[in-house]
Parts: C-alpha cells; sequence; structure tokens
C-alpha cells in the first residue's frame, strides 16, 4: 500500500453547541438549573442533524490529492525553499491524536487495516498518543492471565505493525492513574440518563441479562476520560463509537460550563475551559473491515466463530483455509458497491488494501473472475502483507523486555501530560491541592 498521509486543514467546523448557545444568556443559580432539567437530562445530541453533520470531518476535506488516511486532521509542518530557519518559523505546533484497542482476543485484520496501519503513517505529522485500553477489557467477566499476556501482546502488535517508539507514545492505560481518577470527576457530573440511552450498552446489557455489570454502563465516561486527559484535537471512531465520542463532547462541554471560565479564574484558577472539545473523524468508505462469514457485520476479535476473522498471527494455512470457507455467493463475476452482495465488497476491499491497487484497478482485474479463482489471489495477498509484521511481532514476543521498556517510557510520557489535565480539573472543581503539589 502506498504512503499515506494528511493535508494541512484547520477549517474544522467547530459546530456550535447547546451550550454555548445559552451560556451567554444563563446568569446566576437559578438558570442553570433550569439548564438542568431543559438540557442536561437529556439524550446526547443525534448524529443527524446538520450541527453534528459539521462536526465530522470527511476524507475529502481533510486529505490531499495525494494522500488519504483514516484518523485525524492537523496542522502541518509547511516546508519552504529558503532555508531551515525560514522554514521553523512557519512549522505550527503539531495537533494531538489519541486512539487505541482493547487487550481482548487476538488483533485481527480488522484491526490492523482499520486503525494500526493508518496510525504509522501519521507518526511525522502528530503528536500521537496510542494506548492498550486494558480498564475498558474487564466490564466482562475476564481471566486476570489472558489479560495481563493479551496487554503485552497488543502493545508488541502495535510496534510490530509500524508505531515507532520514538515519534509516538505507546502506554497501557492503567499505567496511568489519572484515567481512573478522571473517570470518577466526569461520573459525578453526567447525567445518568445519558449512558442509559447509549446504544452499546442497550444490545450488549440483554445479552447479558442479569449479570449486567456497573462498567458497561459507566464505560463511555472513562473513554472520555482517556480522550480528555490528553487534551486530544481529533479522535478517530468507527460508527459503532460515533455516540460515545459524542458523549465525551457533550461532558467536555458540560465541565467548561459548569467550572472553567471566569468563574475558575475568579476562584483563583487559570480561567478559560478545562477541556478541549475533541473534533470527530469518521474513517473512510472501506477501513471498515467485515466478517468473512457475514458481510453486514464488522470483523471482530471477540466473535465466537474464529473463521469469522483473520487474526494477525494466524498462519498461511490457516488463512487460506479461512478465505476458502468464508462466505460468498452465487452470482457469476465479482462487483464493489452493490448492497446486495456485501460479501463481495468487503472481500474486495480486503484485496485492495493489502495490494495497495485502487478500486479501478482491482474490478479491472477481478471483475470478471469466479470465486474460485478469486479466493487464492486474496489468500497471497494477505499472506505477504502480513508477513512482515508477523516477523517483527514474533520476535519482540521472543524478548519482552523491550515491549517492557517502551511501556514504561510510555506510561511516563502519558502521565506528563495527564496529570497536567488532572491537576486542572481538580483545581476548577474546587478540589484542596495536595501540599505536595501546592505553591
Amino acid at each position: 500500500m502506498r504512503n499515506l498521509g494528511f493535508s494541512t486543514s484547520t477549517n474544522i467546523p467547530q459546530g456550535q453547541s447547546t451550550y454555548n448557545k445559552q451560556q451567554a444568556s444563563m446568569r446566576g443559580t437559578a438558570q442553570l438549573w433550569q439548564l438542568g432539567h431543559r438540557q442536561l437530562l437529556r439524550a446526547p445530541r443525534p448524529f443527524k442533524s446538520s450541527r453534528n453533520a459539521q462536526r465530522v470531518c470527511s476524507l475529502e476535506t481533510c486529505c490531499n490529492s495525494a494522500a488519504a488516511v483514516s484518523i485525524s486532521t492537523a496542522v502541518e509542518a509547511q516546508s519552504s525553499s529558503s532555508g531551515a530557519a525560514t522554514t521553523m518559523e512557519k512549522v505550527s505546533q503539531r495537533k494531538r491524536i489519541l486512539s487505541g484497542v482493547q487487550p481482548t482476543g487476538r488483533p485481527t485484520l480488522g484491526n490492523y487495516l482499520g486503525a494500526m496501519k493508518n496510525w504509522v503513517a501519521l507518526q511525522e505529522q502528530y503528536d500521537n498518543f496510542f494506548c492498550v485500553v486494558d480498564l475498558h477489557a474487564i466490564t466482562v467477566p475476564h481471566d486476570p492471565r489472558e489479560l495481563r499476556a493479551s496487554t503485552t501482546s497488543m502493545a508488541a502488535t502495535y510496534i510490530a505493525a509500524g508505531i515507532d517508539p520514538d515519534r509516538a507514545t505507546i502506554f497501557v492505560q492503567s499505567h496511568v492513574p489519572a484515567h481512573a481518577e478522571l473517570a470518577w470527576l466526569l461520573s459525578c457530573v453526567t447525567p445518568v440518563g445519558w449512558l442509559g440511552r447509549m446504544i452499546q450498552f442497550k444490545e450488549k446489557s440483554r445479552k447479558q441479562g442479569e449479570d449486567v455489570r456497573t462498567g458497561l454502563m459507566t464505560y463511555p465516561v472513562l473513554m472520555a476520560a482517556d480522550i480528555l486527559l490528553y487534551q486530544a484535537d481529533l479522535v478517530p471512531v468507527g460508527e459503532d463509537q460515533k455516540q460515545h465520542l459524542e458523549l465525551t463532547r457533550d461532558i467536555a462541554e458540560k465541565v467548561n460550563l459548569e467550572f472553567g471560565g471566569k468563574g475558575w479564574k475568579k476562584r483563583g484558577g487559570r480561567g478559560g475551559r478545562v477541556f478541549k472539545v475533541p473534533e470527530v473523524f469518521i474513517p473512510p468508505a472501506g477501513a471498515r473491515i467485515m466478517s468473512l462469514q457475514d458481510g453486514t457485520a464488522k470483523m471482530s476479535k471477540s466473535a465466537e466463530n474464529d473463521n469469522s476473522r483473520i487474526n494477525l498471527t494466524d498462519t498461511p494455512e490457516i488463512i487460506a483455509s479461512k478465505i476458502k470457507r468464508c462466505k460468498t455467493d452465487t452470482v457469476e463475476g465479482l462487483e464493489w458497491g452493490n448492497p446486495d452482495r456485501p460479501e463481495a465488497s468487503n472481500l474486495l476491499t480486503i484485496y485492495s488494501l493489502c495490494t495497495g491497487k485502487s478500486k479501478d484497478e482491482v474490478i479491472s482485474e477481478c471483475s470478471s473472475m469466479r470465486w474460485g479463482g478469486f479466493k487464492p489471489l486474496l489468500t497471497d495477498a494477505i499472506v505477504e502483507h502480513l508477513r512482515p509484521l508477523q516477523s517483527k511481532y514474533a520476535e519482540l514476543m521472543a524478548d519482552k523486555s523491550y515491549i517492557d521498556a517502551v511501556l514504561a517510557k510510555g506510561a511516563e510520557t502519558a502521565s506528563m501530560t495527564a496529570d497536567k489535565t488532572l491537576a486542572d480539573v481538580r483545581d476548577a472543581m474546587g478540589f484542596f491541592a495536595p501540599f505536595r503539589t501546592r505553591t
């Protein structure tokens, strides 16, 4: 696949929030109480509104003609031919990206093509924080030994995929205590009605029945803490996480309104907003890899049927077996974009991303083929694409001391940013500063 990158973008619409529209008219406790009844107990804003449509940064507005990635936008360093000194003057401050994957199950081809592969392209241009979100992995019953092993394995996968610890911060979520503390502080200002309306909670709680746990309802608040701790400018999310990112925005705006601004300054704080309100980015078409057994469902590392996915550590023989058994149809020829043939679109997408060929090139090569001829071609493409990653992964897992060192350094770096944000939140909310940090 060709190298990918983002062009400069400084015109992302912020989308005026309900809170900001009302802020000018709010005076005193009585009006703030009214806001609580009228706005804060409602569900987070729907995504089909024109306001939220403006919030989503589309690929066309963020990418230049030569390159495109599936995550983030930022002000990039501007080149100049007038010498190094002039160049340095024109380099804009890097914006920040934060993303992560749960250490549950084995990472899949979908995780790699939909997220990690794109993260690699961002390292030169942006300030990147990539975490292994292990605290999110315990909202359902788990095996402690598997969690520990999977955490190390996921960190190794990040590095094997091409994320350079010298250019990005790689860390484990639970290694930075500020995540858990900020999650509690945010929980105390987040209306429970917002959480009860989260679609994922409704779906998963129905499956778990009486065994559903509190963490399953509150983990969107932890997700908000993860993002807001690092004052992220833009966060990559899939369709299944859009509502949670919108909740993060709502929480940030609510905290800024109630505890930030001039009121915070009058209380002796720095004033201004407590949190940067992050922007939403939806990966472009093709970044979401679907199940090998159902072209309408996302490829998931937690799915019961192992044949529904390609694991990044699958051998060539296993990959060939899974592709041979994957769901197809009886229609002659292959085509892209037919809603009645989701499996065809999915397998062609995988082939395109693994070979680096465009849609037009893939259609020109494969449109007249039958499944019997295309599946071996797809198998070879996947095997060759994963070969370097698998080799690096095996090398890292053979000597885990390097992974440990990377995670230790990452936790230290992440904590510096997270602790500063947490200190601001404590101050804005009125907590008495610890004596060791008081000035």
